[in-house]
Parts: structure tokens; sequence; C-alpha cells
């Protein structure tokens, strides 16, 4: 195990798998840290956890948990993962996290480098943008969770940690990997513990893969995955099969959508011009959620052998979930949906359902906690970040994708992997 990476959620997890796979790495990936002694054959190993907004203590703990599992299998490089949209408030958890971390690393600088250029998240003079527009204008801006309030990497984190952040601009990074390992060596003499990366493009991210190499820690979204994974494919003898084991397989599908995003909006809208799809009530969820979920079921069952998977939605425009909120509860609405997409998962799963598409990563992550899947094998990418992935003990697939993810076709282009 060359790699070991540490994902602040599932749909994060995936999202870097697949740019590992990618570019060459056999890459499994686990949910949670296991508690028992499990064979992982790979390249590299994503840990999965839920750790991106839960309380600070609870995400430095099952960080280092992780960690020090990773550690134990050997790993070279450790990478710890966190969103495009460095989701996160001014207490953390992205700056304690990555504090821990190094303290347990015994090292004392990385990076930070949130990119992906190829969704529309870059970084100019330090600033993050989200297509064009500067992270606290967008629509993280109004995120129920982590809204976003300011797009200055250097002062989110010299909020949230206990170092302070310096910045590799683009025209640094337009010089080359040396260069840029020179300007991690001048910040970090300067007591910088932190270096946020200018970054616009694919070239940025291979340069700045290269010039990471010997940073025992990196930090960052997925985009940067795949230059670090270029550092490691060199010792690497055959990379033809990295994502053969992850393919998903014809069988039962079924759509299940509870992001609210903008682009899942869009996906759920145009999906249901193609598929028969149920718009879940939020207010029969909160009365009896099992019961619903059976009645639900019986619906998905009726529709598995139309030519495109049946879809089941949570999915709201901004103003309907405001409406939501307002009504039940911001926490007790959420909650009730998660319920109702875990126990609908494992009755659809006993019924013969072997392939889960889904939108949104807390929904991504019960339904994959409710099918009682340890770990995948990482598959071919449906989208840039969202991979197909087979557990790897059974015949289950999922697509685990992220709100923004994908274009507004991805639901029927996942299932174009199975279908003739």
């Amino acid at each position: 195990m060359l790699l070991g990476v540490i994902a602040d959620d599932f749909t994060g997890a995936t999202d870097i798998a697949g740019f590992l796979v990618e570019n060459g790495m056999r890459t499994i990936q686990l949910n949670g840290v296991p508690s028992a002694d499990i064979n992982v054959d790979a390249d590299a190993v994503v840990v999965s956890l839920k750790s991106r907004s839960c309380p600070v203590d609870e995400a430095v703990s099952s960080s280092l948990t992780a960690l020090e599992w990773l550690k134990s299998k050997g790993c070279k490089q450790f990478y710890f993962k966190y969103c495009s949209t460095f989701d996160s408030t001014e207490e953390g958890n992205i700056g304690p996290v990555t504090d821990a971390l190094l303290d347990a690393l015994n090292t004392d600088f990385t990076i930070i480098c949130p990119a992906l250029p190829i969704n529309g998240r870059t970084v100019f003079n330090g600033h993050l943008f989200v297509m064009g527009e500067p992270l606290d204008e967008s629509g993280m801006r109004h995120h129920p969770v982590t809204p976003m309030t300011d797009s200055s990497l250097i002062r989110l984190m010299d909020k949230q940690a206990k170092g302070q952040a310096g910045l590799v601009n683009y025209q640094d990074i337009d010089q080359g990997a040396d260069h840029v390992k020179q300007c991690f060596e001048q910040l970090s003499h300067q007591g910088k513990r932190y270096a946020v990366v200018d970054t616009f493009n694919d070239a940025h991210l291979a340069t700045l893969g290269k010039a990471a190499s010997e940073l025992t820690l990196v930090t960052g979204g997925s985009g940067l995955a795949a230059g670090i994974a270029k550092n490691w494919t060199q010792q690497l003898s055959d990379q033809s099969s990295a994502k053969e084991a992850g393919k998903p397989t014809a069988g039962k599908s079924v759509v299940l959508s509870g992001s609210c995003s903008v682009m899942t909006n869009q996906q759920v809208e145009q999906y249901k011009t193609r598929a028969a799809h149920f718009a879940i009530d939020v207010k029969t969820c909160l009365e009896n959620t099992t019961a619903y979920s059976v009645v639900v079921c019986q619906w998905v069952l009726e529709h598995l052998n139309e030519p495109l998977a049946p879809m089941v939605y949570a999915t709201a425009s901004t103003d309907e979930l405001k409406y939501i909120q307002e009504q039940y509860g911001a926490q007790a609405s959420s909650h009730a949906v998660e319920q109702f997409f875990s126990h609908l998962a494992h009755q659809l799963h006993e019924q013969g359902v072997t392939n889960f598409i889904t939108a949104g990563g807390e929904t991504s992550g019960v339904v994959t906690q409710s099918l009682n899947v340890s770990g995948f094998h990482i598959g071919p990418q449906i989208a840039p970040g969202v991979p197909w992935v087979k557990a790897i003990d059974s015949e289950l697939s999922l697509a685990l994708k992220s709100g923004n993810f994908g274009d507004v076709n991805f639901f029927e282009k996942a299932q174009g992997f199975y279908h003739e």
C-alpha cells in the first residue's frame, strides 16, 4: 500500500478514489476504519468517514483512528480529502483535522488544495471560486449546514487552525515543480504551516502533484489526486486493470436522490421526463418512516422491469427546502429522510436490487451503511469524481454522487455502463 487517504464523507471518498483509479492505482474504498483485519490488496486505500459536519472533537478522533490504521498497513504518503468547496465553519473541521494529522505524523507543513477545475472549482490569489463565482457569492453561501461566507482560504485556515497559512500563487506554479518546492521551503522557513496553492487547470494540478511528492501529508479536494497518483504509478508494473474490479454488471437498479443541490435538481427534472419517479413526502416520513418505506418499496418493484431504473427522490428547490425546514425543522426533516432511504435501500436489496445510483453525500452514506458494505473496488468514472464502485464481498454496485457533480443526464448515463 503506497497511498492512504482519509476522506471526510462517502461521496468525497469515491470522488478521490475514482481519480486514483483513472490514473493507474488499484484502489479500495473502506467505509470507516475496519473493526477487524481485512485483506486490502491495493496500491491505495481510501477510508471514508462521516466527519465533515460532526463536532470537531469527533472529526479529529475518527481521522486519527483512520491514520493509525493506514500507518499500520505501511502507507508511504497520506492524503486528507475534503470537499472542493471547503465545507466547514470558523471552528473547523478542516483546520483542526489537518493540525492533528500533521502532529501525529511528526511533520509541520502541508498544502491546501481544494481545487477541481474540471468541475469549476479553482483558486486564484488564494480565493476559492465555484463556476467563476467567489465561494461566498456562490450557492455555498446558503448551505444549510456549512454556509461559506468567505472565499479566502488563507483567512479560513487562519480562523480554524493553530498555524498560519501562506500563498503559492499561479505565477510561481507556472515556473514548474522544482520552483514550487522552493516556495514550500521558503514558506516553511517563514514559520508557515500551510501553503494555499493557486490552481486554474489540470497543468497546475500536475505541477503541484510533483511538487508535493515528498510531503508526508497532503490535503485537498480530489483534483490533486491525479498528480499524486502519477508520482506513485511510476513504481507500478501493471496499471491496465486498475478499474476492472469495480465495473458494474447488469441487474435490478434504482435511483435514490436526496441532494438538494442545483445540479441534482436539474438531473432529477431531466430524469423525470425519461423514467418512472416518486417524490417523497417529508410529513409522511416523519409520521411513520418504516411503513412509508414499505409502500415506496412496492412502487419501485412494480417499475423495475422498465427500460430505465425508477427514481425515488427527496430533491427539492431552495424555496421548497426552506418551506420544509420551516414546517418540520431542518434536523428532524433531514433525519427522517435519511432513515427513509436507509429502510428503503435495505428492503430493495432483499428484493434483489443490486445496482444503486445515489445522489447526495448523506443519502449515499446511509444507503451504504444500510446495505452493510464494508468496502468497495473502485471502477470506471461515470463523470469526473463519480466512479462506479463494487462491494468487495458481494455483487452490489453503487454510484455515489456528490450533489453538484455530473451533467444533467447523469442518472441515465450511469446505467449505460451495464446496458447494451
